[in-house]
């Protein structure tokens, strides 16, 4: 067998796995709220069906968080890869959407969609874009900030990918204010962003590491969009409920950090016991109503 379709078979049965997983602890743990459980195909098909109920429901989580009416507002980017060998790319069927992209954190190129956020501070989505890597970040916020639910003079916090005069002003005509780390080109001393601009870092690697986005094994668009809500309905659901529980910014430490021996960092507050049951919960439900 080539090397590449080795790969793929491997990515493949790893996320059968993740699915079968789930649903066998499932139903031990979670048998009293889903007597009945689908087998793997009727999961797949259900939550494809579900996947308008899914967009709602990440409104809704989102509204129970104080984090939906926040004036601060995180902005970023990060890949969403679809592929990792030219056989494949050729043979997807996301490839009359899908395209190559340069990832300046890991310094190197990838193929597939770059998935752009709103995000209030304490992980509460806003507003979410999954567009081609080529698209201008300072465009695709300017529209992703216009459908912001806002009430106006919010701050909009970026990197410097985020600079330029005609987006600084574009901004300002929506009733809002982008603050931005300075670029070496620029004079003067720009204020130390690091620490708050660290949370949609943490927020973006809890959906890619925890909630399993970076394995999401979609080959279509409406795969990955399913996929993509599926996961953020999620952390929508573990924010609102830290912040019922009283405890909204509990510090989870990176272990991959510790592995490296590096300074660990923060993640977001959506990995604690209880939020993690209902992440299960919400997950289950919105793949097995029969509705």
């Amino acid at each position: 067998m080539p090397r590449s379709s080795r790969c793929a078979s491997l990515k493949r049965s790893w996320g059968f796995r993740l699915i079968a997983g789930s649903l066998a602890v499932a139903s031990k743990r979670l048998e009293h709220l889903f007597p009945q459980l689908p087998q793997q195909p009727g999961y797949f098909k259900r939550r494809r069906r579900l996947a308008d109920t899914l967009e709602w429901l990440l409104g809704v989580f989102a509204s129970q968080s104080p984090g939906s009416q926040d004036n601060l507002l995180l902005v970023d980017s990060t890949p969403v890869a679809c592929a990792q060998s030219r056989e494949t790319v050729r043979r997807s069927q996301l490839a009359d959407a899908a395209d190559y992209g340069w990832c300046a954190s890991h310094s190197r190129y990838f193929w597939g969609f770059r998935l752009h956020a709103i995000f209030a501070p304490d992980g509460t989505p806003r507003a979410l874009a999954l567009t081609s890597p080529k698209a201008d970040e300072r465009d695709v916020a300017l529209v992703l900030l216009a459908r912001c639910d806002r009430r106006g003079g919010e701050i909009l916090l970026g990197d410097k990918g985020y600079a330029g005069r005609a987006f600084a002003q574009a901004v300002r005509d929506l009733d809002a204010t982008i603050v931005r780390p300075r670029r070496r080109d620029e004079p003067g001393r720009g204020p130390h962003l690091a620490p708050i601009r660290q949370r949609i870092e943490s927020i973006f690697w809890t959906c890619k590491d925890l909630l399993t986005l970076e394995r999401h094994g979609a080959r279509t668009l409406a795969g990955l969009r399913e996929r993509v809500l599926q996961r953020f309905v999620c952390l929508a659901a573990a924010v609102a409920l830290n912040h019922q529980l009283g405890r909204p910014s509990r510090a989870l430490v990176n272990y991959c950090a510790y592995s490296r021996g590096l300074r660990p960092r923060t993640l977001s507050c959506a990995d604690t016991p209880g939020s993690r049951r209902m992440a299960a919960s919400t997950m289950l439900w919105c793949s097995c109503s029969r509705t």
